[in-house]
């Protein structure tokens, strides 16, 4: 895990060196151990790059590293989890390689002169985003991981080249013009997070996952200006395929067909020549990768979880029953309001652009807590999109399923009397009602999710459910002043892949946006800003494509979601241990922004302040900020959107 950053300017006359040696200082935090840079001033190229050791740790593993022969140039950030393979097959191939190290870094470099970029990429199993100079064809390459793990921003300003992991490096550049994008200011208010290709910067995009960039630097410029990222790797394509042609066998056989590849990709992504744990909350996803990094250890595993004390939001016990069970080395913290709100001023430095996912706060304080013994850390991400563990998909059987089949008369009035009560009316009967009801209708949030609902019911299509689902604000242009929303991803039929279902559709869309823009933005930066690698063995290619050949019984049966995985981890865990409700990795924000968040929410939403700042229009988000204040509605999603915008404007 590093931090890596570069730009390209011909005409510049500013001193390079110290340009990117700024860029470098300002993601530090992605590399403490060494920092290095490498410049061809004549042609106006620069590579800059943070390192933090995790393989090879001596100077052999240092970059921007040059390949033997001279040709290529490279800066790497990530790991690739199959360089000790890729190196025998280079040696099979009758290569003999003079090695300094066995950094995989070096690795990629004999590859490219090799096999060449794209090979070699096609070859790899890991995460990464990396940048390429070849010094023969004079041809600059970008590329990210097939599913986003590692972050890469690129763009032009005027006839600036510039590329970083963070925005902070692109802001640090000079001559880079940080003009705010409206179009995507809208984008963060409906989702939380600003989906890929955008940024909060004109002019500066994600590179996508799954995408390569080749960029000529040589003769006209517009020519370089015009190369656009193409895909390497599709997951549409891995969901039609997979779809087209599935698992072949029993249940029982498709059970040990995934604990197979699990257990590859564990041990695969176990290895490390620093301390190594995982995160633990004790549900299904992070137990079933701690399960089989403990099978497969001599040592226990160091694991490690949050507690709180607030009700609904506390799994640490479940997660102390785990690694009691599997016989981990675990350490739990129970966070108080104060060390939480204490995090609060530092998002806006943490998080390179504007994102508002509350769990980014827990996340941190885990990522902080785990890098006191750690310098990596395993986590269960994906069992979820791959599986079909969001409640989305169940609503989508159980839910969406009857109400296209209801009549509209029906559906308004089912609607009006759900909005009878406030969220918070909501959530107070279900606590009320807790000790009677069965067990599957002990909600978390209740009260949101049956604001959710009554929204549902007045839809017209499997689509635009699945969009309200996904939604915050549902009109965002009309609160972000000259702001229009832009297509993306969701709203933009072709880039759907065909699937027998609608389940199976919000799972490859959840994981080309949601899971890519949010969660893994997410634990990036909160894991970085503690200088922690992170690593997600369910986002192995290998898993996915094997996931995406299971049918749907496999994966949600009787209300269910993650039958299949579930399984696996019951070869393991027992099953008590692990069943009970669903429930997030959250806060109590509701209740945090009206109580010891309020003075703070207060001066960032002052009517005045946003008139001034001119970026929204104030009235909907002041009567949005009383009704929650008042109890009578639940607005802290889209509250805490607009919030963390104007935390992060107040820190330009």
């Amino acid at each position: 895990m590093c931090g890596l950053n570069g730009f390209f300017n011909a005409h510049s006359i500013i001193p390079m060196q110290s340009v990117i040696e700024q860029m470098n200082f300002s993601i530090q935090h992605r590399g403490p151990d060494a920092g290095g840079f490498w410049l061809d001033s004549l042609l106006g190229l620069a590579f800059g790059h943070r390192r933090l050791a995790v393989q090879e740790l001596s100077s052999a593993g240092n970059q921007p590293m040059i390949s033997e022969c001279g040709r290529y140039v490279l800066v790497l950030n990530g790991e690739i989890y199959n360089h000790q393979s890729l190196r025998k097959q280079l040696a099979e191939s009758g290569l003999v390689i003079n090695w300094r190290g066995h950094s995989d870094t070096e690795t990629l470099l004999a590859c490219f002169v090799a096999w060449g970029i794209e090979k070699t990429l096609q070859a790899t199993i890991g995460m990464f985003a990396i940048a390429v100079w070849d010094k023969q064809e004079q041809v600059l390459t970008l590329a990210r991981d097939r599913m986003g793990e590692k972050p890469l921003y690129w763009g032009w300003s005027n006839d600036l080249l510039i590329f970083a992991s963070e925005l902070k490096s692109i802001k640090a550049h000079p001559e880079f013009e940080a003009v705010i994008d409206r179009d995507a200011l809208t984008l963060l208010l409906r989702h939380c997070y600003i989906p890929a290709p955008y940024s909060i910067y004109k002019g500066i995009q994600k590179l996508m996952p799954g995408h390569v960039l080749q960029i000529p630097l040589q003769g006209d410029l517009s020519q370089s200006k015009a190369a656009t990222p193409k895909p390497y790797w599709s997951l549409n394509n891995v969901v039609e395929q997979g779809l087209a042609n599935p698992f072949v066998g029993s249940p029982e056989a498709a059970v040990d067909a995934l604990e197979e590849q699990l257990k590859k990709s564990v041990a695969d992504q176990m290895l490390a020549d620093v301390p190594l744990g995982a995160f633990l909350s004790g549900g299904v996803d992070s137990s079933t990768i701690v399960a089989l990094m403990q099978a497969q250890s001599d040592m226990p595993v160091r694991t490690f979880t949050l507690g709180f004390n607030e009700p609904g939001y506390n799994e640490a016990e479940h997660a102390k029953a785990v690694a009691k069970h599997l016989g981990t080395a675990h350490t739990e913290l129970y966070v108080q309001p104060d060390d939480a709100l204490s995090v609060i001023p530092n998002l806006a430095n943490m998080y390179c652009e504007p994102f508002a996912d509350s769990s980014q706060i827990p996340t941190f304080l885990v990522s902080q807590l785990a890098k006191q013994h750690v310098s990596v850390a395993l986590s269960g991400d994906a069992g979820d999109e791959l599986f079909g563990g969001y409640n989305r998909y169940v609503a989508a059987q159980k839910v969406w399923g009857p109400v296209q089949k209801m009549p509209s008369f029906v559906r308004h009035l089912a609607a009006g009397g759900l909005r009878s009560l406030s969220p918070n009316s909501w959530d107070k009967l279900f606590e009320f009602a807790k000790p009677v009801l069965p067990k599957k209708l002990q909600l978390s949030i209740p009260g949101e999710k049956a604001r959710k609902l009554s929204e549902v019911l007045t839809l017209s299509s499997g689509e635009a459910f699945y969009r309200q689902l996904t939604s915050h604000w549902t009109d965002p242009a009309s609160v972000v002043i000259n702001g229009q929303e832009p297509i993306t991803l969701l709203t933009d039929p072709s880039a759907w892949p065909k699937t027998d279902c609608l389940e199976h559709a919000m799972m490859a869309m959840d994981a080309q946006t949601y899971m890519s823009d949010d969660i893994l933005v997410k634990v990036d930066r909160a894991a970085m800003a503690s200088s922690l690698e992170t690593r997600t063995p369910m986002l192995d290619h290998r898993v996915v494509e094997l996931a995406w050949k299971m049918p749907l019984e496999y994966k949600i049966r009787n209300g269910q979601g993650k039958w299949v995985l579930r399984q696996v981890l019951y070869k393991y865990v027992p099953k008590d241990l692990i069943e009970r409700p669903k429930a997030g990795f959250g806060i109590p924000l509701a209740s945090w922004l009206r109580g010891p968040l309020r003075e703070w929410a207060e001066a960032l939403l002052d009517e005045k302040r946003l008139r001034q700042e001119g970026y929204f229009h104030p009235a909907p988000i002041r009567t949005m900020w009383l009704e929650h204040l008042s109890g009578k509605k639940n607005w802290q999603y889209h509250l805490w959107n607009i919030l963390m915008f104007q935390a992060w404007l107040e820190n330009q």
